[in-house]
């Protein structure tokens, strides 16, 4: 199998009924476009039948790839994972329910082409976007931690949390092996980390959709991303982003030359 120029990456916790038409419609964009891409669905302890579904794709399509997290360890740390074992040049990571149609990847990967580093999809820089939008009190705690962050961490994004995202190979070396926080409030540290190393970041208008099965509750999990915020700036505090911490996995080195280390 040759080696993939952009890798998907899926964050997956009891999603086996959403990966069963996210993943052909995530097929279907490959093949259209030409791409050699690969699939990478991460699985974070799911106790439903994701890791069977995945399996199923995965037995007649070389390209998607299961990996399974130890336990349930957060959309965070999922990420990261999956990240650290994508073989593609660009790497972006969705939501399994593609609340962001996979064919909007055609803009992220058109700002990285034009010289970003990282491209975010972004939910408010177009509102007439939105087919179907939050509840409005979702929308208001939104609001305020956009404030908090850029209160705490100087981040100036209209949003910061739509979990659409693309990165070149550089941005990946430079973020993902530093990114510590593994739970819902690692976006902004991915920001913050960009920011820290001066990549070039294009906050992307794209076609969105709220999903009323979101696992998000909107004050519990709130608070707990504050708390992660300020460990951000703890973190920068005490110099835990001048260094990696994690490695990428074997064969998925940034530079041929200059692997970063070893998840194994």
């Amino acid at each position: 199998m040759s080696k993939p120029t952009h890798s998907f990456v899926i964050p997956a916790y009891n999603e086996s009924e959403r990966l069963g038409e996210s993943i052909p419609k995530v097929m279907d964009y490959v093949r259209e476009r030409g791409l050699t891409g690969e699939i990478i669905v991460v699985n974070d302890g799911s106790t439903d039948a994701t890791a069977e579904v995945v399996r199923g794709f995965a037995a007649a399509n070389p390209t998607i790839v299961l990996l399974e997290n130890p336990g349930n360890r957060g959309k965070g740390y999922s990420v990261r994972n999956g990240m650290l074992h994508a073989r593609g040049e660009v790497a972006l990571f969705t939501d399994a329910d593609l609340s962001s149609p996979i064919t909007e990847a055609d803009k992220l990967f058109a700002a990285l082409t034009q010289g970003a580093d990282v491209a975010i999809g972004s939910r408010w820089l177009q509102r007439e976007l939105q087919t179907e939008r939050q509840p409005l009190l979702r929308q208001l705690y939104g609001r305020l931690f956009n404030l908090g962050l850029k209160l705490v961490l100087g981040l100036q994004y209209r949003d910061t949390q739509c979990g659409f995202k693309a990165f070149n190979r550089r941005a990946i070396e430079a973020v993902f092996t530093r990114q510590h926080i593994e739970r819902w409030g690692f976006d902004p540290e991915l920001l913050f980390l960009a920011g820290r190393f001066r990549l070039k970041t294009a906050e992307v208008p794209v076609e969105w959709a709220h999903d009323h099965r979101s696992k998000i509750n909107p004050l519990r999990d709130g608070v707990r991303m504050g708390v992660e915020v300020l460990k951000i700036r703890w973190n920068a505090t005490l110099g835990r982003y001048r260094k990696p911490a994690f490695g990428f996995a074997e064969g998925t080195a940034a530079t041929p030359d200059a692997p970063v280390g070893s998840t194994k």
